[in-house]
């Protein structure tokens, strides 16, 4: 099995060592609630992604394929739901997104604000049998 996983690991450029132990850890996660439901099937997992948690959703999709081979997992789909950046700003009280950590308030134009959203990574839930 270690062999399959790295040939499929070498076979893609936009997996990273990273998400490959990000997705073992919440695979590994899983597969412990599932043993704990008594489940002989993982059909779905979900996954809350922010998009400032330096994470790549493409990337964590190829991990999912290559760690869940041999496991109650095998066969299930992996849903990401994306999670935005959000921001607070203390001047206008108000909060706001922004694509990156240069966030800028559209109220104020203020620089920064309070990370708010936008760095989870949670594993949310699971259909199991």
């Amino acid at each position: 099995m270690i062999h399959c996983l790295l040939d499929r690991v070498a076979e893609s450029s936009t997996l990273t060592m990273h998400e490959l132990s990000i997705m073992q850890g919440a695979l590994n996660q899983a597969l412990q609630q599932a043993r704990q439901a008594g489940a002989a099937r993982i059909y779905e997992i979900r996954l809350r992604v922010g998009v400032l948690s330096g994470v790549v959703p493409e990337a964590l999709q190829f991990a999912f394929e290559a760690v869940t081979t041999g496991t109650i997992a095998e066969d299930a789909v992996l849903t990401i739901e994306s999670v935005p950046a959000r921001f607070w700003c203390a001047a206008c009280d108000r909060e706001f997104e922004a694509a990156n950590f240069f966030a800028e308030c559209p109220g104020c134009h203020a620089c920064g604000g309070e990370l708010r959203a936008g760095r989870e990574l949670e594993l949310t839930s699971m259909e199991i049998e």
